[in-house]
């Protein structure tokens, strides 16, 4: 199973494609980032975050999307503008029949460090504890890597909520449908 986590915003997404070769055996195919530039127009902004992810969609071909759950305390313009990027990512899986399913940060840092209050930190420890040295920011670029850590670690989150409700799991049952379904339509 090909599972693509995403750790959405605006001006940076993280995306982390992560094969689920068994219950215990993850393999990470690849990591980065979906950039826009600060000062683009909103339409146009969403209009390349949809292109881009459609374009990893294409080219991947995941099973199924994890993607963080929106949460934020106190800026409500961060929250709409975030929801807005959440959406054409959502478009984009619906476009394509992958399922969606999403977690709360508090959960991904809770499965991936052991503690749900990690800090990014934590998180890219514990993904190199677990991945190796290739979890780290690629040389000479100034980037926001831990989003694409963050990524890795929402679709790694999904793997663990699989393996957690056996293979017989609602989710598992709706990839293998959707599975088929890509089959068909090819």
């Amino acid at each position: 199973m090909l599972i693509l986590g995403i750790d959405p915003g605006t001006a940076t997404t993280g995306f982390g494609i992560l094969k689920v070769k068994s219950d215990s055996d993850f393999e990470v195919v690849d990591f980065g980032l979906i950039e826009t530039e600060k000062n683009t127009n909103t339409a146009e902004r969403l209009l390349q975050i949809h292109l881009k992810i459609s374009k990893i969609i294409a080219s991947y071909n995941p099973d199924v999307l994890a993607m963080e759950k929106i949460f934020f305390a106190t800026n409500a313009k961060t929250v709409i503008q975030v929801g807005q990027a959440q959406g054409v990512m959502l478009f984009a899986a619906a476009q394509n029949s992958i399922d969606v399913f999403e977690y709360a940060p508090g959960t991904i840092k809770k499965l991936i460090s052991g503690n749900g209050k990690s800090d990014k930190k934590q998180m890219q420890k514990a993904l190199r504890n677990l991945f190796g040295a290739k979890i780290r920011s690629r040389p000479h670029k100034k980037t926001h890597f831990d989003n694409a850590v963050d990524a890795l670690a929402i679709a790694l989150t999904h793997a663990l909520r699989l393996r957690e409700n056996g293979a017989e799991s609602i989710q598992e049952k709706k990839c293998i449908n959707n599975q088929e379904k890509k089959a068909r339509q090819k």
